[in-house]
């Protein structure tokens, strides 16, 4: 190559490189957070949490291989047509299609990058993938269990502490077990009842035994009560220190995937028999010769944008990129119906582009405007203009008769606008993505459990809120750089300092912009997410071949009351208020004695006393472990007033936060804490419900600065500028909000610590702005 040629492949590397890691960030971020979980409650290494992390690029970059191609290319050539670069070419006697070889050089070296990576780097990937996660599950044993929670993980046994102390080695507090082993299993004599053994302890000191997988505890000052199949009879004993353990539940290995994991080899000699691994195996090789085919459609259309420059490439690249890959997953559609062979089914997309991208290189060098691609691109320019032009003219009416201060003026909306429209393309573009990545991922589960694309359309429509509300304030941040880079690169920031207009008035209107895209994303979050959500998820349990989810949980059997007590039942029947083989264990809160233990065939809820009347049962008071009362009502029924928690104070409705605005969660978090179910999760949820809009007006904030401090450099530069960023702020927020939900950090810090960092050093480089 001479040196145009070395010129233009230099400067779409560098374009490439920073659209490729763009995006590849975008789709990494929606693994972030189980990756940071891992790091944060997981007895893992760092060199696995590593390796994790790593193991995710493989797959990504598939998919962001070729959209990095297809950025630096149109960048490139988009900024030589928009400067006249290509009009000088021309009149020196060089034809555009010179533009070929470096061109066509730069999208072979992608295409063999993302061949390997396809064909090689990510089945090898999903399978390391899957021993680490194995060898992570056969060493995550641990003692440190959450408190004020009924633990039912553990086989046969019931766990509750009212605290933990970490360690090693950990120690629990006001500890309460219950042993549901059939009498026979137990220790002691044959003449026991089948209700659970239960102990109590006041303190035990909890170590992991890996080798035995268990739980070995030593108890301290605990007392153990068990009834006899006579009801006259019951057993108690008592001991300073004693010996538990705890069978952990059985190791579940992580299960592979049916094809994703096979190499090409054994993948090809199954392609004639099985559908998804034809799908599978042309996809490999497919997606990598986008790059070529993309390329020959990117250079006659940045040859033919004469303005715009790198915006518009971007709006190309984007329209591009949607059009090829939509068009893949449609035809994949048809393909997992038998309706197209698969493998030209998959090629089917890449033999359209390269056509297209034939005919356009070939009307490369058409004098005028004849080649297709101005045509196509003057067209739109046209169409666009005389839809704005009665706006324009009555918006210009508008100001020359009056102006109030309040509203927008001119500088106001030429920056709004630019603004604006950067944010929507961003937007748009990253939530296309990582639709494609998701369908690609869920691909084998779409054809393995049969569901129809019209449920696969579906669960995309319902999923966009959320990807809406996760990308928006990622968004605002690029397109604010974005948007200041290019006019400092025109030197219109220059022009309006000279003009009297400061940098800090330049940043009203965005930082306005953000304070309202923060409100409208709360709103957002409000009234349209949580239900949007709990629709996709619904839709993509049925995609993954999971059983229906029941947010009503009638087989919670223990249940913490409004005071120091805990039921036990063995049936609840919700139409006629009913408990069946019900047990009432009372404690005393200061010492964790049982104090008090009340057995009954059935318990009625009375609406007319708001009270429980227990049938055919019995009543012991203690102390210690000696009996000091006993009532026998077998025939009878008694009540007790202070048990007077309502039927529906025993059915919590489980949900997820992300299905529930802040006011619903808010009352769900109470009342899981009254049963005494864990919640540090949900409040960090809950917090999160305030601080993630205000990001948007953050991320704004911190823009401002960067993007005047990167100069004349363009809108590269920027863009570089916001990876770090984001990428800063996507670590600090994930590993905050894993170690609130570990309860290191207090809710409040873990939810608001991102916000207040990024809005203090916002502030601070805002205030060095040269003005």
């Amino acid at each position: 190559m001479g040196i145009l040629g070395r010129t233009l492949f230099k400067e779409i590397t560098t374009g490439a490189l920073l659209g490729a890691v763009l995006f590849t960030f975008i789709l990494f971020l929606q693994r972030l957070g189980r990756l940071f979980e891992q790091l944060v409650t997981s007895t893992a290494t760092a060199q696995q949490i590593g390796g994790l992390f790593l193991l995710i690029l493989p797959q990504t970059l598939v998919f962001t291989i070729p959209i990095g191609v297809l950025v630096g290319i149109l960048i490139a050539i988009g900024r030589m047509s928009s400067d006249g670069e290509i009009i000088a070419i021309r009149s020196a006697g060089v034809p555009s299609r010179r533009l070929l070889i470096p061109v066509s050089l730069f999208a072979i070296l992608g295409m063999t990058l993302a061949a390997f990576t396809s064909c090689l780097l990510t089945p090898w990937a999903k399978r390391e993938t899957i021993n680490i996660l194995n060898t992570m599950a056969a060493g995550q044993l641990t003692a440190e269990i959450q408190p004020r929670i009924f633990e039912e993980e553990f086989p046969n046994r019931i766990l509750y502490v009212e605290d933990v102390s970490t360690g090693p080695p950990f120690r629990w507090r006001h500890v309460f077990m219950a042993d549901l082993r059939p009498p026979a299993e137990r220790d002691g004599a044959g003449d026991r009842g089948d209700d659970p053994r239960i102990t109590l302890a006041r303190q035990a000191i909890a170590v992991p035994d890996l080798a035995h997988n268990r739980i070995q505890l030593s108890l301290i000052d605990g007392s153990s009560f068990e009834v006899a199949k006579d009801i006259t009879q019951y057993y108690a004993t008592s001991f300073p220190k004693g010996q538990q353990a705890l069978d952990a539940p059985e190791r579940k290995e992580v299960r592979a995937m049916d094809f994703g994991e096979l190499d090409m080899r054994p993948l090809y000699q199954q392609i004639d028999t099985n559908v998804e691994a034809a799908i599978e195996f042309h996809r490999r090789l497919a997606l990598p010769a986008g790059c070529i085919v993309l390329a020959m459609v990117a250079l006659p259309l940045g040859v033919s944008s004469r303005k715009g420059g790198k915006s518009a490439a971007f709006v190309l690249t984007v329209a591009l990129a949607f059009l090829y890959y939509m068009g893949l997953i449609s035809i994949i559609g048809l393909a997992r119906q038998k309706s197209l062979p698969a493998g030209f089914a998959v090629w089917l997309p890449n033999m359209s582009f390269f056509l297209l991208g034939a005919v356009m290189i070939t009307r490369l060098e058409r004098p005028g405007d004849k080649d297709l691609g101005g045509v196509v691109w003057d067209r739109m320019a046209r169409l666009w203009a005389s839809l704005r032009t009665p706006f324009a003219a009555k918006e210009e009416g508008m100001v020359r008769g009056f102006r109030l201060p309040l509203l927008p003026q001119l500088i106001d909306t030429y920056v709004l606008s630019s603004f604006l429209y950067y944010f929507a393309v961003l937007l748009f573009s990253f939530v296309a993505m990582t639709h494609v990545f998701n369908f690609f991922e869920l691909l084998s589960d779409i054809i393995k459990h049969h569901i129809p694309m019209s449920r696969v359309a579906t669960y995309h429509l319902f999923l966009t809120p959320k990807l809406i509300y996760d990308f928006a304030p990622m968004s605002i941040l690029v397109a604010v750089l974005v948007t200041f880079g290019l006019l400092s690169k025109s030197n219109e920031i220059t022009a309006m300092k000279a003009c009297g207009v400061s940098a800090y008035r330049l940043a009203v209107p965005i930082l306005a912009a953000g304070a309202v895209f923060s409100g409208a994303l709360f709103a957002f979050d409000y009234y349209i997410v949580p239900e949007a959500n709990l629709i996709q998820d619904a839709i993509r349990n049925e995609i993954k071949g999971r059983p229906v989810q029941t947010y009503l949980r009638p087989d919670r059997k223990w249940i913490l009351g409004r005071g120091p007590w805990i039921y036990y039942y063995k049936h609840f029947d919700p139409g006629s208020d009913v408990m069946v083989g019900v047990s009432v264990y009372v404690y005393d809160k200061p010492s964790f004695q049982l104090r008090r233990h009340i057995f009954a065939e059935s318990a009625r809820w009375e609406p007319s006393i708001r009270h429980w009347v227990f049938q055919n049962g019995w009543m012991r008071e203690f102390a210690g472990i000696r009996v000091t009362r006993f009532d026998n009502f077998q025939g009878k029924t008694a009540t007790f007033p202070e048990l007077d928690e309502p039927p529906n104070y025993f059915f919590r409705e489980l949900k997820q936060d992300k299905q529930m605005n802040y006011h619903q969660l808010y009352s769900y978090i109470r009342e899981l804490q009254q049963s005494g179910f864990d919640t540090i999760r949900l409040q960090v949820q809950y917090e999160k419900k305030f601080s993630v809009p205000l990001f948007a007006l953050i991320m704004a904030l911190i823009a401002i600065p960067f993007a005047f401090f990167s100069g004349n450099r363009g809108a590269m530069a920027p863009v570089g500028i916001s990876l770090g960023i984001a990428i800063c702020y996507g670590a600090l927020s994930q590993l905050f909000e894993q170690m609130g939900n570990v309860g290191q950090l207090p809710a409040q810090l873990a939810a608001w610590s991102p916000d207040v960092l990024f809005s203090l050093a916002g502030t601070y480089f805002l205030m060095r702005v040269r003005t």
